[in-house]
């Protein structure tokens, strides 16, 4: 058990796999998973899993596919969205949670939308932090202002296998730290850094973009879960287009919170409101 700010490193195995984790509060509270970005871990939800924890909730953040060693498969084809979203249910399974209060940021949020979407009766709430809807997103993307698209230009450099991983880890990592630092994000980058210089990290951290196209997930339908959507307006990867196009793709209860001049790196940069939003939200389903 954990309380009064603990955070405690936990090995979880689901299915094939065995993750990293972190963990906060008693053991039987209710159940809050936090699903981390790229190129991240679940230590970006280090305030959140505290704040969490003391508020008398089970909170799990774990290292997805590709950032945990002991699941970290060769081959683009395992880290397609249906192999990430099994993954988030058979951790949730592991912890003997059928029903989960889902947290997603970045990554973490596309596949939790997923998630939602095909798996309602799993979820008791819904928290997607940056990245919208994937319907939304894909409107914008294919909007004729072209704000998206020019937004998300970098995701065919990711995709350039080989050639992104020698830029981006070149020179210990550099190419990384610039990544951070041109996004702004808040203080040092160093430990995620250090996990994508591990064997094969990067490769499968940049394989989730290269699946992108490879199928595995049909698409999805509107959201009927209780849904609270974080986004933040200097966000440089996700504009306003996509974000505020989600509202159109939820038909359960639904809260829009804009965070002001606040980059993409919400859990980190702005700790104390989103600790803060999430805590009302959760509170509010729980009296539903």
């Amino acid at each position: 058990m954990s309380a009064g700010g603990v955070v405690e490193e936990i090995e979880l195995p689901a299915g094939n796999w065995r993750f990293r984790g972190l963990a906060a509060g008693p053991v039987d509270g209710r159940l809050v998973l936090l699903l981390h970005g790229f190129p991240q871990s679940s230590q970006e939800w280090r305030h959140q899993l505290v704040a969490l924890g003391d508020a008398g909730y089970r909170a799990v953040a774990f290292d997805q596919r590709g950032y945990s060693p002991g699941a970290r498969p060769e081959g683009v084809e395992h880290y397609r969205l249906d192999h990430l979203v099994a993954d988030v249910l058979a951790v949730a399974d592991e912890l003997n949670g059928h029903q989960v209060d889902l947290v997603g940021h970045d990554w973490g949020a596309a596949v939790a939308w997923q998630l939602a979407g095909r798996y309602p009766e799993r979820l008791r709430s819904l928290t997607a932090v940056s990245v919208s809807h994937g319907a939304a997103f894909r409107a914008a993307l294919n909007s004729a202002s072209g704000d998206q698209a020019r937004r998300s230009s970098y995701i065919a450099f990711f995709q350039q296998e080989g050639t992104a991983e020698e830029v981006l880890l070149a020179d210990d990592g550099a190419g990384l730290r610039r990544l951070f630092e041109a996004t702004a994000f808040p203080g040092d980058p160093g430990p995620y850094i250090a996990l994508m210089q591990e064997p094969g990290a990067l490769t499968a951290a940049l394989s989730w973009y290269r699946a992108l196209f490879a199928g595995g997930v049909g698409p999805m339908g509107a959201v009927s879960v209780p849904t609270l959507y974080v986004w933040s307006d200097q966000d440089p990867a996700i504009g306003r287009e996509a974000a505020e196009g989600t509202a159109a793709h939820v038909e359960g209860p639904y809260r829009f919170e804009v965070l002001a001049g606040v980059s993409h790196w919400v859990p980190e940069a702005a700790p104390d409101e989103l600790n803060r939003l999430l805590l009302d939200h959760l509170a509010a389903v729980g009296s539903t």
